[in-house]
């Protein structure tokens, strides 16, 4: 977005909005608000920003095993529950599978075979594993990449956490892994569905994945 777009956006001079970015005028809180809300900036972003230009954080982050989450959470049970025969997880946003229907439960336990469970499973370390789901997706090819892009663009404006920039290393580093897919690829379509095949046993089984988020209200 150029310059002069956000000032229009924002509804500043485009003056001020050059004074504040080449640093010769100090950004107040509300400008900082006011900035980040012309550029659609995540609100957990938005405090990092008001964090960098000396203020408090704004907006709160509630976590859903709080009070005030209750009804999100029953709707997300709701979710998972109606999605059957078809397997549903639940992620937080670094990929953590936090909840699963009974489907789900049934085809890794299919998949992982006689394996224990180590931790919190990571979707995004199950695809990419050798021990664990690689070897029986059988387009794993095509969902890999798609895969590694949608998570380099997790957040808005291509931006990943420290969190996620870490588990991108992690996966990356691994066998077999191109080095092309180490940076974002941000001339690429990014399909709003991933077919994904997985096969065992004699036992193949054909989805697409869809990536649906609960997010916050917009203000």
């Amino acid at each position: 977005m150029s310059q002069l777009t956000l000032a229009h956006h924002a509804q500043v001079s485009p003056r001020h909005l050059s004074f504040v970015e080449s640093g010769r005028s100090t950004p107040s809180r509300e400008m900082v608000i006011t900035l980040a809300g012309a550029l659609q900036v995540p609100l957990r972003e938005r405090n990092d920003l008001l964090l960098a230009a000396g203020y408090a954080p704004a907006y709160r982050h509630t976590g859903i095993a709080e009070p005030a989450m209750a009804r999100v959470r029953a709707a997300l049970e709701r979710a998972l529950a109606h999605h059957e025969p078809y397997p549903a997880v639940v992620m937080d946003r670094h990929w953590n599978i936090t909840q699963t229907n009974r489907t789900a439960d049934v085809m890794f336990a299919h998949l992982r075979g006689d394996r224990p469970a180590t931790g919190t499973a990571n979707v995004i370390r199950l695809m990419f594993d050798p021990l664990e789901l690689r070897p029986h997706v059988a387009n794993w090819a095509q969902v890999a990449p798609a895969l590694i892009q949608r998570v380099h663009r997790e957040a808005v404006g291509g931006v990943p956490d420290a969190i996620t920039q870490d588990l991108l290393a992690e996966v990356l580093a691994g066998p077999g892994i191109p080095a092309a897919w180490r940076d974002p690829d941000l001339t690429a379509a990014i399909l709003p569905i991933i077919p994904v095949i997985f096969t065992k046993g004699g036992v193949t089984v054909s989805y697409f994945s869809m990536i649906t988020t609960v997010g916050t209200p917009r203000t």
